[in-house]
């Protein structure tokens, strides 16, 4: 298909419209009058025969085939965007915000440091971390990244790094294990309070491993259930009862003999970590640069995940 200026024309005026909320405002980013961008806006509904807005005298918002040609536009202009950055004579520009969520606890200790430092390093780099164990739809919320534990779902529309793996033990504080006994078996699991985490399962189970290496799950029923690890280190450590955790986040209660391990002939199960972000023909600089200083810190760090 030959491109010619005409098929683009408007496009930019509605896209800042959308973002903007407003003829005017997108006017004043654009260096034109509000009426000029309505009179853009609507010369290109006629060209594509369509509706684009409704418009009101307090608001203006997209049709539904409005929403998808703003969605389609900002995907085509997030990659011209890329795709300019990446030829950037002499170096790559490191610039703009990169939407970022992490898992809580592992965020906070392992990646939070990479990306301040990367601040440093990058000036012209903004930042907009969240921390959810929710599994969101990149995509769909406009994410750029996010670091994943657990195994991943088969999606098309993402792409995964390995960053390494966690290994998870049960533990439990010695006045806990005092009141209420230490278990022998996975079986006494559901004789004790047991402390879980995000599950994605409506059946919660902890994963162990026999000494032939194979790998099992235990059906858990918790008594206390928290979205953070860090909440549930701290529930642990106060002797509310059992706990499956990383041993990157417990290993230096566990030198100072605040908590123990338990099962230790089924202990040895990993979870992998994975840093995902949406497939993109052009992967923008600034996403490129945190995923490669994340592999590089994992390289470092996967004997501090696993030990």
């Amino acid at each position: 298909m030959k491109l010619n200026e005409t098929q683009f024309s408007g496009v930019i005026e509605y896209v800042e419209t959308l973002r903007t909320g407003s003829f005017t405002s997108a006017g004043e980013k654009l260096g034109l009058t509000g009426s000029a961008v309505g009179k853009s806006v609507t010369r290109l509904e006629q060209k594509l025969g369509t509706k684009l807005l409704h418009r009101t005298t307090r608001s203006l918002t997209p049709t539904p085939e409005g929403q998808r040609y703003f969605d389609g536009w900002i995907a085509i202009l997030d990659e011209i965007e890329s795709l300019e950055q990446g030829v950037v004579a002499g170096s790559i520009k490191v610039s703009g915000r990169l939407n970022v969520h992490l898992p809580a606890a592992f965020g906070r200790r392992h990646v939070m440091p990479v990306l301040l430092e990367l601040s440093k390093t990058y000036p012209q780099l903004d930042l907009a971390v969240a921390f959810s164990e929710r599994r969101i739809n990149l995509v769909d919320e406009g994410v750029d990244l996010v670091v994943r534990i657990g195994a991943l779902e088969d999606d098309a529309d993402l792409v995964a790094r390995c960053l390494g793996r966690q290994r998870l033990v049960v533990c439990a504080s010695p006045e806990y294990l005092k009141r209420k006994g230490t278990p022998q078996s996975v079986n006494e699991l559901s004789g004790h309070d047991c402390i879980l985490g995000s599950q994605r399962s409506n059946q919660p189970a902890w994963l162990f491993k026999r000494r032939n290496g194979e790998g099992f799950s235990q059906v858990i029923r918790g008594r206390y259930s928290f979205t953070d690890g860090d909440a549930m280190l701290s529930a642990v450590l106060e002797g509310m009862g059992l706990s499956q955790l990383p041993t990157w986040l417990i290993k230096d209660h566990l030198a100072t003999g605040a908590l123990v391990t338990v099962l230790d002939d089924f202990a040895g199960a990993e979870m992998p970590i994975h840093a995902v972000w949406p497939r993109s023909r052009y992967l923008k600089p600034r996403q490129r640069v945190v995923i490669d200083a994340l592999v590089a810190d994992a390289e470092k760090a996967t004997s501090v995940y696993r030990m």
